[in-house]
C-alpha cells in the first residue's frame, strides 16, 4: 500500500530551496567583499568561505528541486542538510520534514 501523500515534500522542498538561494546570494556577497578585503583575513574569507557556501547552496537548490517531485530521499535529506549551513531557521524545519515524509519518496 502506498504512503499517503502529504505536503511536507513539498513545503520542505520550498524551504531547502528558498535557504539555498540565500545562501547562494550570501556567498557572492562574500566573496565580492573577500575581494576588497585586505590581508590575511581578506584571503580566507575571499578564497574559502564564498565557494563552501556557494556549493551547499547549490546542493540546497538542486536537492530541493528533487524533494519537490518527491525522488530520491537520500537527495533531499542532504539538500534539507546543506540548507541549514545557508539559512539556519529554514534548514531546520525543511530536515525535520523530509524526515517525517521519507515513506512518500
Amino acid at each position: 500500500m502506498p504512503a499517503k501523500r502529504t505536503a511536507m515534500p513539498t513545503a520542505a522542498g520550498i524551504l531547502s530551496i528558498i535557504a539555498g538561494a540565500l545562501g547562494l546570494l550570501a556567498g557572492i556577497g562574500l566573496f565580492v567583499g573577500g575581494l576588497f578585503t585586505v590581508g590575511l583575513r581578506g584571503i580566507i574569507i575571499g578564497a574559502f568561505y564564498p565557494p563552501l557556501i556557494i556549493a551547499l547552496a547549490v546542493v540546497a537548490i538542486v536537492g530541493g528541486a528533487y524533494t519537490l517531485r518527491r525522488k530520491a530521499w537520500g537527495l533531499a535529506l542532504a539538500a534539507a542538510i546543506c540548507s541549514v549551513f545557508c539559512v539556519w531557521f529554514l534548514g531546520i524545519p525543511a530536515v525535520i520534514l523530509v524526515a517525517l515524509a521519507r515513506n512518500e519518496f
